[in-house]
C-alpha cells in the first residue's frame, strides 16, 4: 500500500505541463495547464490527484486525497475477494481399498470440490495389478467416482499414469 501511495502524485508533485482535468462532480474540465488545474482544485478546497499518469495528456481529478485512498483500498479488497486460489488436491485409492475407506476418501474429495479445488484421483497399481485389463481397472476407478456425493465434471479423462490410472475432477458449473 505504501508503494502505491508513492506512485500516486498529488498537487505540486504532478510533473506534466498540462493535464486533462476531471472536476469534483465528475464533469470534464478539459485540458488545462498545471497551474490552472491547481488553482481549480484550491478554489474547490480539494486536492488535484493524478489518476492516469500514462495517458497523453495525463488525467487528474479534483477530489479529497483521503477519499481517493479509501476508494483505491476498497477496489483492492474487492479484487482480492474475487480471486480464488485453486489447488489440485490428490486422492489415492488401491484395488483392495475397503468400502469404508473408499467412502471416507469420497467424502474428502467432495469437500475439496465444494471448496472449489480440483481433485486428482489415482487408482494406484503395483506389481501384477499394473498388467490387469484396462477396462477392469477403469471400472474400479469409476466405482470410486460414483461414491463422491458432490457434483463434478471430469477435467481430464481416465488415463494411464505412472502410478496406475488417474483422472482430474472439477466442480460442476453452477449455471445450468
Amino acid at each position: 500500500m505504501a508503494q502505491n501511495a508513492l506512485e500516486t502524485r498529488i498537487n505540486n508533485q504532478i510533473r506534466a505541463a498540462e493535464v486533462r482535468v476531471v472536476g469534483a462532480e465528475g464533469e470534464n474540465l478539459g485540458v488545462l495547464p498545471i497551474a490552472a488545474a491547481l488553482a481549480e482544485a484550491e478554489k474547490a478546497g480539494l486536492d488535484l490527484i493524478e489518476i492516469s499518469p500514462n495517458a497523453v495528456p495525463p488525467v487528474a481529478k479534483i477530489m479529497e486525497y483521503g477519499k481517493f485512498q479509501y476508494e483505491q483500498e476498497k477496489k483492492r479488497k474487492e479484487i482480492k475477494l474475487k480471486s480464488h486460489n485453486t489447488e489440485t488436491k490428490s486422492v489415492q485409492v488401491k484395488i483392495g481399498t475397503g468400502d469404508n475407506d473408499m467412502n471416507l476418501k469420497a467424502k474428502k474429495a467432495a469437500a475439496w470440490l465444494a471448496d472449489g479445488h480440483r481433485v486428482k484421483v489415482d487408482l494406484f497399481l503395483w506389481g501384477r495389478y499394473k498388467y490387469m485389463e484396462f477396462n477392469f481397472l477403469k471400472e474400479r476407478l469409476e466405482r470410486f467416482l460414483k461414491l463422491i456425493p458432490h457434483e463434478y465434471k471430469m477435467a481430464e479423462p481416465i488415463s494411464k499414469s505412472p502410478k496406475g490410472l488417474s483422472t482430474v475432477l472439477e466442480r460442476a458449473s453452477k449455471a445450468k
